[in-house]
């Protein structure tokens, strides 16, 4: 997983997800490669393309939802809101503050 955005990055932030428990792991830790993908839990090893699609479909997911972060980063503080709701009404909230926000990072 890439630290500074948490988008999966390899093979293993889709295996983590696969079992509980620490099934797998790799021959050489410091080369996490399929070709190094050892099964502890004696079930099955996952083939390698199922891997790559499921870390595939793992980024499509996270890709399909940036806008989503992004509008949770662009709202003020919840509390902020609230006492803009008191202040000025719920209509007034939602001209001011949610529109323009879901107009800058609309629903791909």
């Amino acid at each position: 997983m890439d630290l500074s955005t948490g988008r999966p990055d390899h093979i293993e932030d889709w295996l983590v997800k696969q079992r509980s428990g620490q099934w797998f792991g790799f021959s050489d830790p410091l080369n996490k490669i399929y070709s190094n993908l050892i099964v502890h839990d004696g079930g099955s090893k996952p083939t390698e393309t199922e891997c790559t699609d499921g870390l595939k479909a793992l980024q499509d997911s996270f890709d399909a939802t940036q806008y989503q972060r992004n509008r949770a980063a662009e709202y003020p503080y919840w509390g902020t809101q609230l006492d803009y709701i008191y202040h000025n009404g719920i209509d007034k909230w939602k001209t001011d503050i949610v529109d323009p926000v879901k107009a800058k990072y609309p629903k791909p």
